[in-house]
This record gives structure tokens, sequence and C-alpha cells, in this order.
């Protein structure tokens, strides 16, 4: 029976930030190289592209020998401990990399070994290579590397330890047991803390946008075609080719849609600001019109209900509202006798004087009434969605803010307005009031715990994103319910909505930080009999413009 060895290795710039990872496959008998592949992914976390360059070099193995043992050696003690099952996996990012990772061969052929990273060179070069060339709108060629292999293939354990795993900033969201990598290694930057709250304008668009064009750039290329044949090889190696190397990873999705553009809850993460990881590379930004806009086409796009095309064709001549009542009412993937979902048209309060200043405002604060501009941006909302005469009842928040959102729509609908405290915002204990600015210089160590786990309250007893997303989720099957078959007007506040989307979508805790929600904006979520729920509709803003 064959023996390979298998080491891999990835890194983050920005910690999130654009990422990549290599893998090199050696024969362990003759210490010969017999594959190497690499690729960019867009922007992830180091501990991601790790689990990724784990992922490719094991299937790569795989391709070559799927009967054989394989042992893989990396210097990440994260997930050497955890594939070898001595550390569980808490992150959802990486508990369905691991477990693809443990269905490549069968349990038993593979064995672990954690070595120190500068044993790692060769894979840490690929990676090296394949961020580099992401960074050139490129993706990864074998035709052009320079890694070499660092020694001898095999060896003893090495030196037990964490060396090359050390902390690369407190708070950052998306890695779990490991902060990040500090800084010594060309594709790992140390991460830096930003100078004000993630999801604000000035805080990085053009940064975000460039990872954007360039997590494009990597998806595009990743779905180009079959593997290509016949590519220059070294000597004494057998190479995949000049092809990129994620159509050796096949299954394994891309990470670029992991970059932040806003963060969750209260005023001060509700229009730009809030709370991605702190010390985060890759700094959120604004939303855009053009932006606004795109989320409005993607309407009916992937995951949405079909659509014939006699009703596509009025609906693009009625333009983006009927587009969006449109799929609203349609039925969505689930079979026709399971009826029509219940349909959750969210509809975020209008502004406060707190939203402009960006301050944590939520349900353990001041409770602010809307200002002028909110009380107008209501009004849009209400004669859009009388528009689209799609809407049989209107359920509120019981803060001021929404009541009165809703009190306005409701009044040009014909309808009343049910109360539901499970629609509350997040209480955010001590915070309330506070910019983020000002919650990190008096509250910084509370303030990254809560980047960094969900399971974290608000500084004063708070309510964190864990209670919050409990009490959500009892609050949804409760109106789901209630309301089955029917199109309900839920007004409520940014955690909330950004909250019912996540749970949709099956996203991870951290997904609150990478979801604009503008005030007064629109989102649509459908919940089917079979219990799967249909994302409609994000921050929909074209009413107010």
């Amino acid at each position: 029976m064959r023996e390979f060895i298998v080491e891999a290795d990835g890194g983050s710039r920005g910690n999130p930030g654009p990422a990549g990872y290599g893998a090199v496959v050696s024969d362990a008998a003759t210490g010969e190289t017999l594959r190497e592949t690499a690729e960019y992914i867009g922007v992830a976390t180091n501990n991601v592209a790790e689990y990724r360059g784990l992922l490719a070099g094991l299937r790569a193995a795989h391709a070559l020998d799927p009967a054989a043992t394989v042992h893989v050696r990396m210097d990440s003690k994260l997930v050497v401990e955890q594939m070898s099952g001595r550390w569980k996996i808490k992150h959802p990012d990486m508990k369905p990399l691991a477990a693809q990772a443990a269905r490549v061969f069968p349990p038993g052929r593979v064995t672990y070994e954690w070595m120190p990273r500068e044993r790692n060179k060769h894979a840490d070069r690929l990676a090296n290579e394949a961020m580099d060339a992401g960074a050139k709108g490129e993706q990864w060629s074998q035709a052009e590397s320079t890694a070499e292999p660092a020694g001898v293939v095999g060896g003893g354990a090495g030196v037990a330890g964490v060396s090359g795993v050390a902390g690369g900033g407190a708070g950052v969201a998306g890695v779990s047991g490991v902060a990040g990598r500090a800084a010594g290694g060309a594709g790992r930057a140390e991460a830096v803390a930003p100078s004000g709250p993630p999801g604000d304008a000035a805080a990085g668009a053009a940064r975000v946008r460039g990872a954007l064009a360039e997590g494009r750039a990597s998806a595009e290329a990743a779905g180009s075609g079959p593997d290509a044949a016949g590519a220059a090889a070294r000597p004494s190696r057998v190479v995949q080719g000049a092809a990129p190397a994620s159509r050796v990873v096949q299954g394994a999705a891309p990470a670029s849609g992991r970059v932040a553009t806003s963060p969750p809850g209260g005023e001060a993460t509700t229009a730009e600001a809030g709370a991605q990881a702190a010390g985060s590379g890759a700094a959120s930004g604004e939303a855009t019109d053009d932006a606004d806009a795109r989320a409005a086409r993607a309407v009916g796009g992937a995951g949405a209900a079909p659509v014939d095309a006699g009703t596509r064709a009025a609906a693009a001549e009625a333009g983006g509202d009927a587009r969006a009542a449109t799929v609203v009412a349609a039925p969505g993937w689930a079979p026709a006798d399971m009826g029509a979902p219940a349909t959750f048209v969210l509809l975020r309060h209008g502004e406060t004087p707190l939203t402009p200043q960006k301050r944590f405002s939520g349900s353990g604060g001041t409770d602010p009434s809307l200002s002028d501009t909110g009380r107008e941006q209501a009004e849009r909302a209400a004669a859009m969605l009388a528009r689209r005469g799609t809407v049989q009842a209107v359920v509120s928040s019981p803060l001021a803010r929404t009541r009165e959102t809703a009190g306005i729509v409701a009044a040009r609908l014909g309808l009343d307005v049910a109360i539901d405290d499970g629609l509350r915002e997040t209480d955010f204990g001590a915070w309330e009031g506070l910019t983020f600015a000002e919650v990190r210089e008096r509250h910084p160590d509370d303030l990254n715990a809560w980047l960094a786990s969900p399971d974290a309250e608000p500084t004063g007893g708070g309510e964190s994103f864990a209670a919050t997303a409990a009490r959500l989720a009892a609050t949804r099957d409760k109106l789901v319910a209630a309301h089955a078959g029917r199109t309900v007007l839920l007004v409520t506040h940014v955690t909330p909505i950004k909250t019912l989307v996540r749970l949709a979508l099956g996203a991870p805790p951290e997904s609150l930080f990478r979801m604009e929600l503008s005030a007064a904006s629109l989102s649509v979520v459908a919940y089917y009999a079979d219990g799967n729920a249909s994302v409609r509709l994000l921050n929909d803003t074209s009413h107010l413009r």
C-alpha cells in the first residue's frame, strides 16, 4: 500500500483578508514531490485557508491513489488537534470543511502531525504565490511557481507547541480557538486595529471593493472548465498542470463571500458603523447605490422561486417594486401541494436622532422616536408597500421607533398593528447611547470579547447575539404558525432582521457583521411548510431614492 505525505498551509493577509492556500503531496518512501496545488480563495480567515489547504492536499492524494494511506503534516496546531479528534471543532465555518476532509479517505487511513512553521516552507510558499496571484487578479499557475521542497520529507514529530499560531488581535470574528497568525511570513500580515467602526464607510470601502473584485476573478477562474492536462512539469515532479488549483478542490466553495459590509445591531451598528472583527485587516465598506440596485435586481436569483417568462417580462416593465412583489408571491422551490409560504416582509424602522450619530440604540436605552427624516422614510416605505398590495398583516416591535414606523405604514394599508415583544432590538447594556469609538475607549476588553463570540454580552449585562438569536427563532416559529400562507410585514430593527436572514441562510453568527441594513430598508424571507426558508430580498432601499 502506498503512503503519501501531505503538507498543507494557508494564510490570510488581514485575517480575514485576501487569502490562499498551498498543499504538496509527496511519496513517503522516496520524498519525491508528486503533486502541488494552490489557490487564491478571496477573503477568508487564516484558519479557513488552512482547512482549505488540508482539503486540497487530501483530494490531490486521493486522485493519485484512493487506496493509499496519508500522513498529514501542518504547522497549524488548531487543524492538527481538531482533525486528530483531541480538540472540538466549534466554529461553524470550519465544521463543514473538517467534515469534508474527514470523508476524503476512510477513517484510520489518515494521520496528523504538527510541525514547526520553518519546516513547512514548501506549502507556505505555494500559499503566498496564490495570494500574490490573487492580488493581480490572476489564479496560481504551477508553471510559474518557484516553491521548492524545504528539506527531507518525513521525519519526527518536531517540537510540540503552538509556534506560528500566535494571536493576531483579540476579538477577531470568525476565528475559533486561535485569534490569528502573528506576522512573520509574507502571506500573514499582522492585524491592525481599525480606527473606527469596521462598518463605517471611511474604514475601508476601497479595500473591500478590491477584495470583492479579486474574489470574483477567483470564482470565475475556478469555474472555467475541467482540469487542464499536459502542462509543463518539473524534473522529478508529476504536477497537476497550469490550471487553477480550484479545480482540484472540487466542491469547496470560494470564501470570497466573507467580505464584510456592515455590522449588526443598534444605531451604532445600524447604518454603517458597528462591529466586525476587531483587528481585521479587511475593513468593511458602505452600502452604495449600486449595491442597493444589485440587491433589487437579485430578487428571483439564486435561492429564489422560479418565475415564468410572462411574469418576468411584466415585472421588468413595472420596475423594481413589481419584481419584488412578484417574487414575494411566488411559491418557491417547494412542491406545489405544500401551498404558499408564510412570507415575512422585514422593514427596518426609519431614522431616529441617534441613527446618523451611529450610536448604540437597543431595547435598554432611551427608546427614541423617529426624526423628521425617519418619518419621511416611513411614508415612502408605506407608499411602496401600498403599490405592491401583498401585505396582509402588520406586526411590530414594542419600541417607539418601530411602533411609529408601523403605524404610518399600517394607516396607508388600512391594517391594524399587532405588537410582539420578540421583535425588539438587542439590549446593549452600558453601551446604549455610545458610539463604537466610545465603547472601544471605555470597555475595550468587553468589546473585543463581544466581537469574537456570539455568547459574549455587552458591558453591564446586555443581551448576547446568541440570546437574541434564540429569542428570534422562537418568535419566528410562532409567527410562521400563526400566518401560514400569508404575507406579513414585520417592523423591527437591525439585529432582528439580520438574525432572521442569517437563520434562514444557515449562516454562521459572524455573518451579522457582513450584511448592510439601512434605515427603512426592506428584506424578505419566505418560510415553507417543510421548514425550509428562502431569502428573497435584502436591504432594498429603492423606495427611498
